[in-house]
């Protein structure tokens, strides 16, 4: 059974924990694809820590490289090299028993991709060893990377300073695939864009990662400016993908002028190719955050079936950063925080902004600009949560936002949702037959987990 709650192991072990729970229900994920059906290898080779770097310099479409088990202390350099939509090249490490463990060093960091294309990566071990580096980096210089899949990294010790990153973008990126990734002790875990604005990340899929204690954001897409064509980056509308991960702040987050949201995702283009694009962040789970926000956004957003827990203050804040919020859905989400709930400020009237179905349990529960369309929510104190949830201990080993004895029904909807991807299933992706304020819309007396089933 898959729960957002854990599974009670020693404490340092939560988040991990968690992620391993996790990891099954990715079987059935639309986006997913599974090894029977990936392309078979044209080519399999073998390397270790003492040749692994000739064999990378020979790779071609349709290789795969397996790592075996050891201390890799050179880094791994992908520089121009590229696979193909059927033929895409492999690196992967052990799946299982002792790993491939690549260690940081000074001056570089320690997954370098530049001018890369079809590769994935996965079954790594990358330790910072608190140097000034960064786990996995799309270079700049370097004008692109794209169709880049990371998966069942294992990343630690990248915390040198909160500019230390687990994976970051810098250079323009477009279908990468980023999942399964356990990301903690790190500066920040995902970094995608530049700050300026530059280095768009497109047409992304974020799931089934745990990010924790992180310094700063446990993941930030920046904003964009308007995107410089590239051969084959995506021009039509689509969506960036966020889904069925973990977000927690619970240890380690630094306060004052250094206290970063959990996950904050920026504007799109003001205009041109990318401005219509839009978030869709649904099934995930946003933990603690002492100094700041869970959440923080604008441009296009379409936030649904989430779960919010912040004792310490405020959950969900969409607003003007680099750009005003524009067509905004904030719909079927559990929010328990002590200081607001959902907070919309200063959004464009010439888009759609509406807040519907969600159940709020807070010290403010909505503040919301005057133009924003409300209706259909169950608005609550902070501390009604512990009557009408399961259990709002903060410990992720008893935290359970199931609702008690299906207090949070409601007579039927009233409101039109929008047909965004798997809406109609609730946080447990369980199908919504019974109209149920919040995240969960099982008519299960109890919290039935997250259904495994694939359909």
């Amino acid at each position: 059974m898959f729960r957002h709650c854990l599974s009670k192991p020693a404490l340092v072990q939560a988040s991990l924990t968690l992620w391993l729970l996790m990891s099954p229900a990715a079987a059935f994920s639309d986006f997913n694809v599974g090894e029977a059906s990936r392309p078979a290898p044209l080519r399999m080779l073998e390397a270790g820590p003492e040749n692994y770097r000739t064999a990378v310099s020979r790779l071609r479409p349709g290789d795969r490289l397996q790592l075996t088990p050891g201390q890799y202390r050179h880094g791994l350099r992908l520089h121009d090299l590229a696979g193909t939509a059927e033929h895409p090249i492999v690196i992967s490490g052990p799946e299982s028993g002792e790993p491939a463990v690549f260690l940081a060093r000074s001056g570089a960091n320690t997954v370098s991709l530049r001018d890369a294309a079809f590769l994935t990566i996965r079954h790594l071990t990358l330790d910072g060893q608190g140097l000034n580096v960064a786990g996995v980096v799309a270079e700049a210089p370097g004008a692109w990377t794209n169709d880049i899949t990371l998966e069942h990294l294992r990343i630690r010790n990248h915390d040198g300073s909160q500019g230390n990153t687990g994976i970051t973008t810098r250079a323009p990126a477009w279908n990468w695939v980023i999942r399964h990734n356990d990301i903690r002790d790190v500066g920040t875990g995902l970094y995608l864009g530049r700050p300026d604005g530059t280095g768009p990340f497109v047409h992304g899929l974020i799931e089934h990662n745990v990010i924790a204690n992180t310094l700063g954001y446990n993941m930030q897409i920046k904003h964009q400016n308007v995107r410089e064509p590239l051969p084959g980056m995506p021009t039509e509308p689509g969506e960036t993908v966020i889904r069925y991960n973990v977000f927690s702040k619970a240890e380690r987050s630094n306060s004052g002028a250094r206290a970063r949201p959990n996950l904050l995702v920026g504007h799109w283009p003001p205009e041109g190719a990318g401005a219509e694009d839009r978030y869709l962040i649904y099934g995930n789970l946003f933990h603690q955050n002492p100094y700041q926000r869970l959440f923080q956004g604008e441009g296009n957003v379409a936030l649904y079936n989430n779960l919010f827990f912040n004792s310490h203050g405020d959950a969900l804040l969409i607003w003007p950063h680099n750009d005003r919020p524009k067509d905004v859905h904030v719909l079927y989400n559990t929010v328990v925080a002590r200081g607001f709930g959902i907070r919309i400020d200063a959004p464009d009237p010439a888009y759609e902004q509406l807040v519907a179905g969600n159940a709020v349990f807070a010290g403010n529960p909505l503040v919301l600009d005057g133009g924003v369309d409300n209706r259909s929510n169950h608005l609550d104190a902070f501390a009604a949560a512990g009557r009408l949830l399961t259990s709002v201990e903060p410990d992720l080993t008893r935290l359970d936002l199931f609702p008690r004895d299906q207090l949070l029904r409601r007579d039927a909807e009233e409101f039109r949702a929008p047909d965004f991807l798997h809406l109609d299933h609730d946080y447990n992706r369980w199908l919504r037959e019974t109209a149920v304020w919040g995240a969960y819309a099982s008519d299960h007396e109890t919290n039935p987990g997250r259904r495994m089933e694939k359909r």
